[in-house]
């Protein structure tokens, strides 16, 4: 099984391929040719953490996988970001185990990546305001994404 560490996915995922994989698969969901199975969220009763599972399978790539994740408010005075995620990759002929991929990085690329496809597809052309609510970790991730596809000229947040 391949094993790739988060500095690995950050060394070879870039905004620009999460923007694209984001789209395709979207338009594969649109088609019936992708879908996500329903989530799994659930308050684990230590350390005050939320776990869960999200997980796919996009027929067009045959990529089939599940993302194991959650929230630890404890973690930010450990020096560890709150958010942890692990991607697990599957072979979809045999059901065995593929990839092991760090998913801290890919979480917030490809929330970013979505809102790019939304906004390049669904916002006015001339947008020049972008609105921030929250602006924690995932918001320069957020921003970057949104000035590559339209003209910011100011951001509320």
């Amino acid at each position: 099984m391949l094993i790739l560490s988060e500095d690995v996915v950050q060394a070879t995922v870039g905004r620009a391929d999460a923007v694209a994989a984001v789209e395709s698969v979207f338009a594969a969901m649109a088609t019936g040719g992708a879908w996500n199975f329903p989530v799994v969220r659930e308050a684990i009763g230590h350390a005050d953490a939320l776990y869960g599972f999200k997980s796919g399978f996009d027929r067009s790539t045959l990529t089939l996988g599940v993302k194991s994740g959650g929230y630890w408010p404890g973690n930010a005075a450990r020096g560890l970001t709150n958010h942890q995620s692990t991607v697990l990759l599957f072979d979809p002929d045999t059901g065995r185990p593929c990839a092991l991929v760090g998913g801290n990085y890919l979480t917030v690329l490809r929330t970013a990546a979505a809102s790019a496809v939304s906004i390049r597809h669904l916002a006015r052309p001339d947008a020049k305001v972008l609105g921030i609510v929250d602006a924690g970790h995932q918001a320069p991730f957020q921003l970057r994404a949104t000035v590559e596809q339209r003209p910011i000229e100011r951001v509320i947040a």
